[in-house]
C-alpha cells in the first residue's frame, strides 16, 4: 500500500491528512491501520520512536468511534504530560473535519475540575497520564465503563516510570470486551506481562527488530576524561553550528546544572525536568519547538513528550542506567524519515556499556575524536561565510552605502573580507587558541569490555587511586548508595568514582589520580551523622589489608564537623575552567568583540 487512500480511511480523515501534508504512510501505519479498521482485535505494535505510531492508532480510533454520541469511547494512556498534550493535539488535527469530535487531555499540573468539566460536555476520546486518570476515577469524575478502545502508548516507558499498578487499576474499570492496542518501542518482560494479562489473542506487528534503533540514526561515541565532559559537550556543539539538539542527563540536578552552565557560556539552551512547573515546561517546549532554544537539556522522563521532527542531534551527556532507555533517547532524532546523529560522551569506565547498547539496538557505534580548536574555528568561519553568501539583501541599506564606501575607500577587497570575518573568527580563535586535546586513548579497554592492561580486576591502575573508607553495609551503604554519597560530598561526576566495593564495616573505591589530593583533604576531620569518616589510600587491591599515605585517620582529630564544604551545586564560578587558561574569561554584557579576551565562549547567534 503506497497511499492513505489505499488504507481505507474515510473522506473526512483523508482531507485532514492532505491538510497536514502527509503523503505516504509509514511502515507502522501501513501495517497497523488495515488490521485495526477491518477487525475488532487487540494489537501489540513494536516500532521505534518517530515512526508515526500516533497516526497508526489515531486514524482507526477516529474512524470507528461514534461522533454523534457523547459517551467516552476511546482512552489513550501516555507516560508524560507533554506526550499527553501532543497526542491530544494530533488527534484533534486528524479529526478536524469530524464535526462534533471532542478530545480532552487529562494530566497533572492543571485544574482537575476544568478537565472533569470538559469531559462532562461529552468527550468521545480521553488522552491521559496514568496518575491523573486514576485520581479522577477515584473521585468519580470520569466514567470509562463503556469505552470500546484502550491504547497504551509508549507502554515500556510507562512501566519504567512505575505506572504498572496505576495502569492495572485503570483498566480494571474498563469493559472486558474492549479492544486494547499496545504500542511500544521496546518489549521488556513487564510489557509482555501487561499484554498477557489484559489482551486476548492480540495480533502482533513489528517494524524492524525488537528494541532495535531506527536506521535513520547514526551512533557515535567520544572518549574523554570524566572531568572534561562539559568541555567536550561545548566543542561538539561548536563543531556543529546549526545544531538543534536534545542533551540527556540522568538526574534533574545535572540537567539544571548543565543547562545553566551552557546559558552562562552564551549558548541558546534550556532545561526540561520534573521539578519545573507545568507553565515553565510549556514555555521551554514552546521555545524549543520555535527553535529559539537550540540545545534542550532534559531527563529521560521529561523528554518522552518531545516530538520535534527537525532535531539534528541527540547528545548523551551521561549514559542511561538502563541500556534499553538509549533506544528512546536516540529516537528523538531521525524522525519522519529524516536522518540524525546520536552522540555519546563517555569516560573510560563506561566504554564497556557501549558494547551492551550495541547488542540491544543492533547498531554499531563509531568512535570519533572530539574536534580540536583549529577545526572548530574553520567550521565556524565557513558557516558564517555560507550564511552571508546566502543572505537576501535588504535594500534599506542602500541609503547608507555612500558612508560605508567612504569609510573603506582605502581598503582593498581581501583586507575588507579579513576584517569582516575577523569580527566573529577572532572570538573563536582566542577561545580555542592553545586549547588542550580532550581525547584520550581507549587504551586498556577492548570493545568486549575486557582489560588488556592498566586497571586490573582488583581496581588498581596507573591512572587511578584506590581508597579505604571506614563505612560499610552496617552503616546503611550498598555500592550504589556509597557511590552517590562520595559523588555528592566530593562534588565529583558520577563516573569519577568507580570500583566501589562495600564490606560490612569498611569499603573501597577508586578515583582518577588527579582527584587524590582533593579526596584526602576533604575527609580530614570529616564527620557523617556524628562519627568521623576516615579515608586512606589502600595498597591492598582486594581490601582489608595494609594501607599507606594515612591522612585524616589515626592522627589527632579537631573534633569539629566540616562547615566549609559546598552544598548543592556549590559556587560554580569558583570551579569553572576555561580552555587554554586557568581562569574563565567572562563574556562582556554588550556581546561585542574586544579581541576575544572578554569572552568565556563566543556568543552564538539565535536561529
Amino acid at each position: 500500500m503506497s497511499t492513505f487512500q489505499d488504507l481505507g480511511l474515510n473522506n473526512d480523515l483523508l482531507q485532514a491528512i492532505t491538510d497536514l501534508g502527509f503523503i505516504k504512510p509509514s511502515e507502522v501505519q501501513q501495517k497497523a491501520i488495515p488490521i485495526l479498521l477491518e477487525s475488532e482485535t487487540d494489537l501489540v505494535a513494536l516500532a521505534q520512536t518517530g515512526t508515526g505510531k500516533t497516526a497508526a492508532f489515531g486514524f482507526p480510533m477516529l474512524e470507528k468511534i461514534d461522533i454523534d454520541s457523547r459517551t467516552t469511547q476511546g482512552l489513550i494512556l501516555s507516560p508524560t504530560r507533554e506526550l499527553c498534550l501532543q497526542i491530544a493535539n494530533e488527534m484533534k488535527a486528524y479529526g478536524k473535519y469530524c464535526k462534533g469530535l471532542n478530545v480532552v487531555a487529562v494530566y497533572g499540573g492543571s485544574s482537575i475540575t476544568d478537565q472533569a468539566r470538559d469531559i462532562k460536555r461529552g468527550a468521545q476520546i480521553i488522552v491521559a497520564t496514568p496518575g491523573r486518570m486514576k485520581d479522577m476515577i477515584s473521585r468519580r469524575m470520569v466514567d470509562i465503563s463503556k469505552i470500546q478502545y484502550a491504547v497504551l502508548d509508549e507502554a515500556d516507558e510507562m512501566l519504567n516510570m512505575g505506572f504498572k499498578e496505576d495502569i492495572t487499576d485503570i483498566l480494571s474499570h474498563t469493559p472486558e470486551d474492549k479492544n486494547t492496542w499496545l504500542f511500544s518501542a521496546t518489549m521488556p518482560r513487564e510489557v509482555a506481562t501487561i499484554a498477557k494479562k489484559f489482551m486476548h489473542n492480540p495480533q502482533e506487528i513489528t517494524v524492524g527488530n525488537k528494541n532495535e534503533s531506527t536506521t535513520n540514526v547514526s551512533h557515535e561515541y567520544y572518549l574523554v576524561n570524566a572531568r572534561d565532559r562539559y568541555q567536550a559537550l561545548k566543542r561538539l556543539s561548536d563543531a556543529n553550528p546549526d545544531i538543534f539538539s536534545v542533551i540527556f542527563c540522568r538526574t534533574k540536578r545535572d540537567t539544571q546544572k548543565v543547562a545553566e552552565q551552557l546559558i552562562e557560556d552564551g549558548y541558546s539552551a534550556g532545561a526540561l525536568h520534573g521539578d519545573l512547573s507545568q507553565n515553565q515546561r510549556d514555555l521551554v517546549m514552546k521555545s524549543f519547538r520555535n527553535q529559539q532554544i537550540q540545545m534542550l537539556v532534559a531527563t529521560d522522563v521529561a523528554a518522552r513528550g518531545i516530538d520535534v521532527d527537525d532535531i539534528t542531534h541527540v547528545i548523551n551527556y551521561q549514559l542511561p542506567d538502563e541500556a534499553e532507555t538509549y533506544t528512546h533517547r536516540s529516537g528523538r532524532t531521525g524522525r519522519a524519515g529524516k536522518t540524525g546523529i546520536s552522540m555519546v560522551i563517555v569516560s573510560k569506565s563506561e566504554v564497556r556499556k557501549i558494547k551492551s547498547i550495541e547488542r540491544i539496538i543492533k547498531r554499531d557505534f563509531v568512535k570519533k575524536e572530539i574536534p580540536d580548536g583549529a577545526s572548530i574555528c574553520e567550521v565556524q568561519l565557513m558557516s558564517l561565510a555560507n550564511k552571508i553568501h546566502n543572505t537576501e539583501i535588504n535594500h534599506e541599506i542602500d541609503k547608507h552605502l555612500s558612508s560605508i564606501n567612504e569609510l573603506f575607500a582605502d581598503t582593498d577587497k581581501d583586507e575588507l573580507i579579513k576584517k569582516f570575518f575577523s569580527v566573529e573568527f577572532t572570538r573563536f580563535f582566542n577561545y580555542y587558541n592553545k586549547s588542550k586535546n580532550l581525547n584520550i586513548a581507549e587504551g586498556s579497554y577492548d570493545r568486549d569490555g575486557g582489560r588488556e592492561g592498566g586497571r586490573d580486576f582488583g581496581g588498581k591502575s596507573s591512572d587511578s587511586t584506590r581508597y579505604f573508607i571506614n563505612v560499610g553495609s552496617k552503616d546503611g551503604f550498598d555500592w550504589m548508595k556509597l557511590k552517590d554519597f562520595l559523588k555528592e560530598q566530593l562534588e565529583l561526576g558520577r563516573d569519577d568514582v568507580f570500583k566501589v566495593e562495600v564490606k560490612e564495616s569498611f569499603s573501597f573505591f577508586n578515583t582518577e589520580n588527579d582527584a587524590k589530593e582533593k579526596v584526602l583533604a576533604f575527609f580530614t576531620d570529616f564527620k557523617h551523622e556524628g562519627r568521623f569518616v576516615n579515608v586512606e589510600v589502600s595498597e591492598n587491591r582486594g581490601g582489608g589489608g595494609r594501607r599507606n599515605d594515612r591522612r585524616g585517620g589515626g592522627g589527632k582529630r579537631s573534633g569539629g564537623r566540616r562547615d566549609d564544604k559546598k552544598g548543592g551545586f556549590g559556587n560554580r564560578s569558583d570551579r569553572r575552567r576555561s580552555e587554554g587558561s586557568s581562569s574563565k574569561p567572562r563574556r562582556s554584557d554588550s556581546g561585542g568583540d574586544s579581541g576575544g579576551g572578554n569572552f568565556s565562549r563566543p556568543r552564538r547567534s539565535r536561529r
